[in-house]
């Protein structure tokens, strides 16, 4: 009979005693790449949202208007920037949102590329392990000073990231090396994979340019049909994000035939072959690599 009058008080003595569970950081990434790293990073720590999920265009990208909610319910943003993110400002101003900003890429020197006749900065850094290494450092201080109580954590998650990215970068370039010098052409979508050339010694060359929806002039889609076919290059890649259009011209018109997808701009879903920032280049480079051969 104690024990049963009794039993509830004690349970309510031992529900006063539990510290209640703090919530976890909202946080929003821009895109499915910067989203991937962030979630490596964050760990359980994080509530995350990301904008644009995988396979999707992050140049095209509308926001909606649960977008602008949802950044002004952060906690913490984070974006890759280079003027990637185009319409983050606009949604940013329609949210009124608060919350402090992560850009990844800081501390990058971008590269420059010509946009119809004019110089204009690469945003897609992340295509250079090296770079990739940057972002997750960025992420995991921007992490630590929006919520300081987990900071020893991200610092380990980003530790154990940055160890796995530098064994991907000396596997990318090993793998590369294999092919010859003269060899390392290859053609894809839209100007994504700039920083991967820098990188690792690859010439990419593109129908589209620095976005998805850019229309190539005749001029420059000829030209590069005529370069297909004088330099006998056999490596023709679509993007998982990119209208399939302008690829099946070049293969018509050249008698090139597609050697697969690549995935530059977007991660695939989970149940893809790269659903994740490693698991991109771990796709990408073996396919990269059986193409050029070919060359």
């Amino acid at each position: 009979m104690k024990k049963t009058l009794f039993a509830p008080l004690a349970l309510s003595l031992l529900l006063l005693a539990t510290p209640a569970l703090a919530e976890p950081l909202k946080v929003v990434a821009s895109f499915s790449v910067i989203g991937d790293m962030t979630q490596e990073v964050g760990g359980d720590k994080i509530a995350l949202t990301t904008l644009v999920g995988p396979d999707g265009d992050a140049h095209t990208f509308e926001p909606a208007p649960k977008d602008a909610k949802t950044l002004h319910d952060a906690g913490l943003i984070i974006i890759n920037g280079i003027h990637f993110e185009g319409w983050i400002e606009k949604l940013a101003k329609a949210s009124a949102t608060k919350a402090p900003y992560v850009v990844a890429s800081f501390g990058i020197t971008p590269r420059m590329m010509n946009e119809d006749g004019e110089n204009v900065l690469d945003p897609h850094a992340w295509q250079s392990l090296k770079n990739g290494i940057i972002y997750v450092r960025n992420i995991e201080a921007g992490l630590a000073k929006a919520d300081p109580e987990n900071a020893a954590t991200y610092k380990a998650n980003a530790d154990r990231f940055v160890e796995r990215l530098k064994k991907l970068d000396t596997w990318t370039r090993t793998e590369i090396s294999s092919i010859p010098a003269d060899k390392r052409k290859v053609i894809s979508t839209h100007d994504a994979f700039g920083y991967f050339g820098d990188a690792y010694g690859v010439t990419f060359l593109a129908p589209a340019g620095l976005s998805t929806d850019a229309e190539p002039s005749a001029g420059s889609l000829g030209g590069l049909i005529d370069q297909i076919k004088t330099e006998k290059i056999k490596a023709l890649f679509i993007e998982n994000m990119s209208d399939p259009r302008l690829m099946t011209t070049l293969t018509r018109e050249t008698g090139a035939t597609l050697s697969g997808e690549l995935y530059s701009d977007a991660l695939s879903p989970a149940d893809g072959p790269a659903a994740s920032y490693p698991a991109m280049f771990e796709y990408n480079v073996p396919k990269l690599v059986a193409a050029m051969k070919l060359n």
